[in-house]
């Protein structure tokens, strides 16, 4: 399959998080033109921002889609929304986050999205599971990838309020 290689953040906080996580993965396999090339570890966060909310599960993805950013960005919010995303607070509780992190070889500045994401190099619960899907045979083959790897080697996130996840994972790691 060709198509434009996409890195996705996923992270929820509500209900049994894993197992939304494995349904957005599931959704983001079934989407036309779409297909899973890699999944990082999973962390568990402390929450950012709205502090007053329960542990973050967050997972890295690395998809191929034939499809543009935009027709993406309105499948992965889709997607939130069928598995039960309310958006009431901001950076509030959420079943599911489906971030579009980084788009091979480009970049989008919109009113309805900007990539690389804007906060991804602030944010230890982004930078850890991407520096673990870096290492993937899939994306280790594709020298897009390079400058990235670089920068996420160079910087100091802490991993303060970020564990390895010991939880179940009902998702495969993909290996290509």
């Amino acid at each position: 399959m060709s198509g434009r290689q996409y890195l996705l953040g996923l992270g929820g906080n509500i209900g049994d998080r894993a197992q939304f996580i494995a349904q957005a993965i599931e959704a983001l396999a079934e989407l036309r033109g779409a297909q899973i090339l890699a999944i990082s570890e999973a962390v568990d966060s402390d929450p950012v921002g709205y502090t007053e909310q329960g542990n973050f599960l967050n997972i890295c993805v690395a998809i191929t889609y034939n499809g543009s950013s935009q027709d993406l960005l309105r499948e992965a919010l889709g997607i939130e929304q069928k598995l039960g995303r309310v958006r009431t607070i901001k950076d509030g509780p959420r079943t599911i986050d489906i971030d579009i992190l980084f788009i091979e070889d480009g970049r989008v500045v919109s009113e309805e999205l900007i990539v690389p994401h804007p906060r991804w190099r602030d944010r230890g619960f982004v930078v850890i599971p991407l520096k673990d899907l870096l290492q993937s045979p899939a994306l280790a083959k594709n020298q897009s990838w390079d400058f990235l790897r670089h920068e996420v080697a160079n910087l100091s996130v802490g991993s303060e309020g970020l564990r390895k996840w010991q939880g179940p994972t009902p998702w495969m790691k993909t290996l290509h």
